[in-house]
């Protein structure tokens, strides 16, 4: 969610009219801003925050950003005018209270509240707060908003509008042995989902009668946990369904238009991770169906501002049946402004200004394709898990554009003015957006969703708009947390995708051919590899010369100096390879990789020429070093070793282990000797519980700290039996990897 309130202050280029029509009124408001997340998923971070300040700039407004702790070097924190803290680093203490929201609004003479995604912002009882307090909220009346919240009353009222629905039982009879019954009518297999809430909880799939009671006894518990409500609703389960979702916007004297379709089907964990709009082979007579049902949809809920009607499509069919209604703006918006050159959050101004819609559904256009992709912290080889941790390196594509580019006007006296084909024949230039709420050296952390940017595209078409995906794609390197970037990559380059073949089924079906098996790095790689080390280590000649830096590879008795460096794949089995490297003038290199067989590079001329770029090969790569966590002691360990993060041309990643040398490994094995017992931080995490105290006996294998990231729990055991003589953590911190959390004096009978 994000809340926003603006104050006015100067205007260079005239007072817009949303502003005009606060001032004939005599009011002032102010923009506050917060950082976006949501428990549970899926749940965002300050970008959307940063997105709307720089609307709020263009249009001459002052912005006031809220944050938690965590939370205080934020760049939303950093690019709104005022910022207020709201509590310490937990939602519940901070993003979730609303009291303390309220007072900033107070506190700040904000006067307006403008929701985004996450958090409160599709809290009815917040909303209605905000009234109460005489702040207006810029978004839905509450009454929509409770309407919309409720999946099994928003479809009853769907069904008496005449927006088509799922078959299903969307009742309040909630007896196991009747939603039984109501399976058996409407057909296996069907979907138990809970009334509330998102993100895929509360949601289980039953193929056949026998599992339907565990399943439903599941989804209860899950709901009831996540959302604090049990209910649930059962439907026919669309079994190649496709996620298209229509924007609408309406404004207080029930004007509402759609702004088109966007096509949101390839997800993971139940999860959007890649949109797209217009959706991508409708014919213009559905096109028109699914708008005029959207709008029909707002309308029944007497709606104001922006919302996003979603709809199941069946592939099978043709047919499509409303899922739900988000009363907010999404996350994947600017793939609408790209296609109708409109400022979304600039029409909420407007909208909550009391004006009228900026534009009639006949002057809406629909130019070209636009894609947009989500870059997240996390590993897609290992389900997707969120990854946190420092963003060591960060190199994006360069933007074109801050906002959606300007098309040309649109006007049609057609009698059904939604009836569109997309207009592929006006000349437009390519664009690229980057909204992204990090920048290199920010933190990622444990507490809130891992996306670190995303990627938005727009061309003349789709097959122009995917290769500028890409490209843009290949461009974005990141260093320091996994990332779905090569995996992002993979989905743009396949075939099915990019014939327009998708479903929300896509990365399940297409599994082999985007997780294909990891290669082993090359030998030119690896030559790259050491290089890299070779040249980042030799020292700079001076201008004043002497034989240790002139002599170069000779030596006073006639010995050429070569160098070993050993590497392997960043994986703890993997075997680890020599490459020697012997310079046989300045800049040039002789290299042996010691695979089956050798392969020897002759002559090769290499330069550094940036700390990250390598000249080699007739090619730059870049290379960047990870070095290890500065707490964990060297050893043979893939995770106390240095690494290297090498690109290719086309983006493509390879992460190598650099071993440490032995008299290091030595060292390293004095330290660890001596702090035997010491339990330290597997990866940056939330403590979530100490279980021990100094002076505490503990035994082998017992609990002693527990510990949380992204979600995930892990218990740290004791590895030896002894006392307790140092506790180096609390309840509540934050450690980094590495950190040693507890000490423990082994007994003398076991060491």
């Amino acid at each position: 969610m994000l809340h926003i309130g603006v104050q006015i202050k100067h205007y260079p280029y005239g007072i817009p009219t949303s502003i005009r029509s606060l001032l004939r009124t005599g009011t002032a408001f102010r923009l506050l801003a917060r950082s976006v997340s949501e428990l549970p998923p899926p749940y965002f971070r300050g970008e959307i925050a940063c997105r709307v300040i720089r609307t709020a700039r263009k249009l001459g407004i002052k912005t006031v950003a809220v944050y938690s702790e965590v939370d205080a070097n934020s760049l939303h924190v950093l690019e709104a005018d005022e910022a207020y803290c709201i509590g310490p680093a937990p939602s519940a203490e901070s993003y979730l209270r609303m009291d303390r929201i309220i007072e900033a609004c107070h506190k700040s003479g904000a006067q307006k509240s403008i929701h985004r995604y996450g958090f409160l912002s599709e809290n009815a009882k917040f909303a209605e707060r905000l009234a109460d307090e005489g702040i207006v909220f810029i978004g839905p009346p509450s009454s929509a908003i409770v309407s919309m919240g409720s999946k099994s009353e928003s479809k009853n009222i769907m069904s008496a509008a005449g927006v088509p629905c799922v078959p299903g039982y969307h009742g309040k009879n909630q007896e196991p042995h009747f939603l039984f019954a109501e399976a058996e009518k409407i057909g296996y297999p069907v979907l138990i989902k809970a009334i509330h809430g998102g993100g895929g909880k509360g949601m289980r799939v039953v193929s056949t009668p026998s599992d339907f009671m565990d399943a439903l006894e599941s989804a209860k518990r899950e709901s009831l946990k996540a959302f604090g409500d049990e209910d649930v609703l059962v439907e026919k389960y669309i079994e190649r369904p496709r996620h298209v979702e229509v924007q609408v916007f309406a404004d207080s004297s029930g004007g509402v238009v759609s702004l088109w379709e966007r096509d949101c089907s390839v997800q993971r964990r139940n999860q959007k991770i890649i949109e797209e709009a217009p959706a991508p082979g409708l014919t213009p007579e559905l096109r028109a169906d699914l708008s005029d049902k959207a709008v029909a949809a707002a309308k029944a809920v007497n709606y104001v501002g922006a919302g996003t009607v979603e709809f199941i499509f069946d592939n099978d069919t043709q047919k499509f049946y409303f899922m739900e209604m988000n009363t907010r703006l999404q996350v994947e918006h600017p793939v609408t402004e790209m296609i109708t050159g409109l400022d979304l959050v600039e029409w909420q101004f407007e909208v909550a200004a009391g004006n009228p819609l900026p534009l009639a559904q006949s002057s809406i256009p629909l130019v070209g394709h636009a894609f947009e992709a989500r870059i997240y912290a996390e590993n897609p080889r290992n389900n997707f898990m969120p990854d946190s941790g420092r963003l060591l390196y960060l190199s994006t594509p360069t933007p074109t554009h801050t906002f959606a580019p300007s098309l040309p006007p649109y006007t049609t006296e057609s009698p059904t003015p939604s009836k569109r084909t997309p207009d592929t024949s006006t000349a437009i230039t390519p664009s690229l957006r980057l909204e992204q709420g990090f920048t290199q050296g920010a933190e990622i952390g444990v507490f809130y969703d891992p996306m670190i940017a995303k990627l938005v595209v727009h061309g003349r078409d789709r097959a122009e708009a995917l290769r500028m995906l890409r490209q843009g794609l290949e461009e974005y390197k990141v260093v320091g947390v996994s990332t779905n970037v090569e995996f992002l990559r993979m989905l743009a380059g396949n075939n099915a995708f990019i014939q327009g073949d998708v479903e929300t089924g896509f990365i399940k079906k297409h599994h082999p051919e985007l997780f294909p098996p990891a290669s082993h790095p090359s030998p030119e790689l690896l030559a790259q590899a050491a290089l890299y080390i070779a040249l980042r280590d030799q020292p700079v000649s001076s201008a004043l010369q002497s034989p240790w830096t002139s002599l170069g590879a000779r030596r006073f008795n006639g010995d050429t100096y070569e160098r070993t460096i050993r590497v392997s794949k960043d994986e703890p089995s993997a075997t680890p390879i020599d490459i020697t490297l012997r310079p046989t003038s300045p800049g040039h290199f002789d290299v042996t990789v010691h695979t089956s067989p050798p392969t020897t590079f002759k002559s090769v001329s290499a330069r550094l020429t940036s700390p990250t770029t390598l000249a080699a090969f007739s090619t730059n790569a870049t290379i960047v070093s990870q070095p290890p966590p500065p707490a964990l002691p060297a050893s043979t360990s893939p995770n106390a070793a240095e690494r290297l993060h090498l690109f290719s041309t086309d983006g493509t990643k390879t992460t190598l282990a650099l071993s440490p040398p032995a008299w290091l490994v030595s060292l390293g094995g004095d330290v660890l000797a001596a702090s035997k017992g010491a339990l330290r931080a597997p990866m940056p995490s939330l403590v979530v519980e100490v279980r021990v105290s100094t002076g505490q006996r503990v035994e082998k294998g017992q609990a002693v700290v527990v510990l949380e990231s992204m979600k995930t729990e892990t218990v740290l055991r004791a590895e030896v039996a002894g006392i307790v003589n140092a506790v180096g953590c609390a309840k509540g911190e934050m450690v980094e990897e590495g950190r040693v959390l507890v000490g423990i004096e082994e007994d003398a009978g076991e060491a």
